[in-house]
């Protein structure tokens, strides 16, 4: 009875998965910097599957912890406050690009930095062509996020729930095709060197984290979706999904940004 829980916290046994991740995320930065110098690539992926280890790790504790009723609504909020804190750490990281964006396109100050903005002669992507259609898409797997979210939140609908997070996936997926298929036509019809334009190291660098962030919140979703057919998810406890469905609308608002910033006021 001396040790009986009196209170909404939870008190987490200790882990090694928070150093374990640390040097994991470590040696794959260390990656990047070894295959930019064309030393070799393996550190990277030596690095991303040790941080892909981590997070299925790390992430399969959190959710075995939801369902032994570690997860009060103390701790619920927490969470909560956490991925927020998270998604306004990622609006700084697309702020920054933006800026740059901006900043060079405004601003140029070529007789510090030796290059400048420089529109380009040709119009190498019609912002209403694929990237309207991938805006579509984007916009419409949002809608199926939040028709997954109402199914269980206000209907407790399993069916539909785990329905709207397939075609949020599916369309999710699409995105990251038709975005790829654009960066292929653009690389071969165009002669470009990554920092030889500062448009098109702003345009790929911005565009192409966006694009790994769509795969990330695919993934997100994908695991939802197993979990949703498991029936982890009640319309109470939800945490896991719910964070999901932030990111992904996150998702959607930078990529809205960036088609207006981007393809149609930059080009």
């Amino acid at each position: 009875m001396a040790h009986e829980k009196n209170h909404d916290y939870h008190i987490l046994a200790p882990s090694t998965w928070p150093l374990l991740s640390s040097l994991a995320g470590c040696v794959m930065l260390a990656g990047i910097v070894f295959w930019i110098h064309d030393i070799t690539p393996f550190v990277f992926f030596g690095g991303l599957v040790a941080t892909l280890y981590c997070m299925f790790g790390w992430w399969s504790e959190v959710v075995a912890e939801s369902k032994v009723g570690d997860h009060t609504t103390v701790v619920r909020i927490g969470l909560r406050y956490g991925f927020i804190l998270f998604i306004m750490s990622e609006v700084m990281f697309f702020a920054a690009w933006f800026w740059a964006f901006f900043k060079e396109a405004l601003y140029p100050m070529d007789q510090f930095l030796g290059s400048t903005y420089v529109q380009p002669d040709i119009i190498p992507v019609d912002a209403f062509h694929l990237p309207l259609i991938n805006t579509l898409i984007l916009l419409l797997s949002g809608c199926a996020v939040t028709w997954a979210h109402h199914a269980l939140v206000h209907e407790n609908n399993r069916k539909e729930l785990i329905t709207g997070l397939a075609v949020a996936i599916g369309l999710g997926l699409l995105f990251t095709a038709f975005q790829a298929y654009e960066y292929y036509e653009l690389i071969a019809h165009y002669d470009w060197q990554f920092g030889g334009d500062l448009f098109f190291s702003s345009f790929f660098m911005a565009t192409g984290f966006h694009g790994f962030h769509v795969i990330i919140g695919t993934i997100f979703l994908t695991v939802c979706l197993f979990r949703a057919m498991s029936g982890h998810f009640t319309p109470e406890r939800h945490v896991g999904f719910e964070a999901a469905a932030w990111y992904w609308h996150f998702v959607d608002v930078v990529w809205l940004f960036l088609f207006f910033a981007v393809y149609m006021w930059g080009i």
